[in-house]
């Protein structure tokens, strides 16, 4: 038998408990699971997954409010007028080379 060592790791009982749900119902036992990741962390030489600050999903504007729209609408506004503006150009050009357009 292969040895093993053991990753001790903490987190918010109810994380572990609904990631737990979640890997029993595909079969998976949480030590496969972390091991998964180890794997794939060397494979990928960092996370295998893309991790960033300030992501924000989009926003759809028909399950706003008024007032929540009002509110997106004026930080935009807000923006321009401090001059955090970049070229359309620019934007559409960085939009190609993130999605290989």
């Amino acid at each position: 038998m292969a040895k093993t060592a053991n990753v001790y790791a903490r987190m918010e009982p109810e994380l572990k408990e609904q990631a737990e749900h979640i890997l029993n119902a595909i079969g998976l036992a949480p030590s496969s699971a972390i091991t998964m990741f180890y794997k794939q962390v060397i494979l990928q030489q960092g996370l295998p997954f893309e991790a960033k600050l300030n992501y924000r999903q989009p926003l759809a504007v028909d399950t706003m409010t008024k007032s929540e729209l009002d509110a997106e609408l004026q930080k935009g506004y807000q923006s321009v007028l401090s001059g955090n503006v970049k070229p359309a150009e620019e934007v559409f050009e960085s939009l190609r080379q993130e999605f290989d357009l």
